[in-house]
């Protein structure tokens, strides 16, 4: 037990003491230590991230358990144990390089192409991918009208649907044509009940909408149409419903339906609504904030009201970044 007290002070002294003395005495040297320690976590972050949920990731946890033995095995003594991981570990690179082949082949492609930003985690902007999930949808529910077969999709906006969510069956998959079109299959679990898009993913389907009770409502409109109504004047949530007896499109807004859209009719009213309303009202509001700055530091008054002026707009600038990020969070996470 002493023998493992003395080398872990041993290595205490060696190690972590010589180090925190050659940062006091050069604290330059943080910043370059930080910075290194930041992007090996960095790295570290997206090789896991790839690797993980494949095959490769069990042979990753099998390397760390290599490298923590032989680590520990030198620290505490064991000559034996340590010389046989440590021949192990010699040969290691050459190992990597054969077990994680594809990975790295990959890797190197998306590196050396524009799928850099993917590799980094760096998605499509916002409103484009919103775009693409509206493509999606429309060419759905027109196969789904094609065929005739019943369906119903709410696309989710500004206020949150986590408890109609909480009703279907999770999913949380990419939108994607054939999913959607296969999911309102009759005869099949998750065909009874809406699909809900959440956060540019399928959140779940076969959830339970609430109905709308309108006296005024057309006698003729069945489940799924009310169901939209009805989501759609307790939420600003935008349902489009496909009709199995008469195969025609319908989209409900603001407890308001609109029925029989043709195909381009259905994408114009779901980007109008989705996409360039919310962000020109988002853009609109950085360039209002923005211009308000600027007039204030236009102001031509006294030095003490210069500098008045200026410490209000600095406060200001906090507090708008603070409502702006309340008011718009769900458009980001959408």
């Amino acid at each position: 037990m002493s023998k493992i007290s003395e080398v872990i002070n041993t290595f205490y002294e060696k190690n972590i003491l010589a180090y925190i003395n050659m940062y006091k005495e050069s604290p330059i040297k943080l910043v370059s230590l930080i910075i290194d320690i930041a992007l090996v976590l960095l790295l570290i972050y997206l090789f896991v991230r790839m690797v993980r949920g494949t095959r490769t990731w069990q042979l990753v946890k099998g390397i760390a358990f290599l490298i923590i033995g032989t680590w520990l095995s030198g620290i505490l003594g064991l000559n034996i144990l340590h010389y046989i991981l440590a021949a192990i570990m010699n040969w290691g690179v050459i190992l990597i390089l054969v077990i994680f082949q594809p990975e790295i082949r990959r890797a190197l492609e998306q590196i050396g192409t524009n799928k850099i930003t993917k590799f980094f985690g760096m998605e499509k902007d916002i409103a484009t991918r919103t775009k693409e999930d509206i493509y999606k949808v429309v060419i759905a529910a027109t196969e789904l009208a094609k065929t005739k077969t019943g369906a119903l999709i709410v696309i989710e906006r500004d206020i949150k649907i986590k408890d109609i969510i909480s009703t279907g069956v999770e999913i949380n998959g990419d939108v994607s044509p054939q999913v959607l079109v296969n999911i309102f299959v009759p005869n099949t679990p998750l065909h009874d009940g809406a699909v809900v898009i959440s956060e540019n993913k399928i959140a779940a389907a076969a959830c339970m909408l609430p109905l709308a009770s309108d006296t005024d409502i057309a006698k003729e409109l069945g489940t799924r149409h009310r169901a939209a109504i009805g989501i759609s004047k307790e939420s600003d949530a935008i349902a489009v419903v496909v009709s199995e007896e008469t195969g025609k499109i319908s989209v409900a807004k603001d407890g308001t339906l609109i029925a029989d859209v043709r195909e381009d009719v259905l994408k114009k009213i779901l980007i109008s609504n989705i996409v360039t309303k919310r962000f020109n009202e988002k853009e609109n509001v950085i360039n209002q904030r923005f211009s308000k700055i600027k007039n204030i530091f236009e102001k031509k008054n006294t030095n003490k009201n210069v500098l008045s002026d200026k410490w209000y707009s600095f406060c200001y600038i906090i507090l708008c970044d603070w409502l702006f990020n309340i008011k718009f969070s769900s458009i980001i996470n959408s």
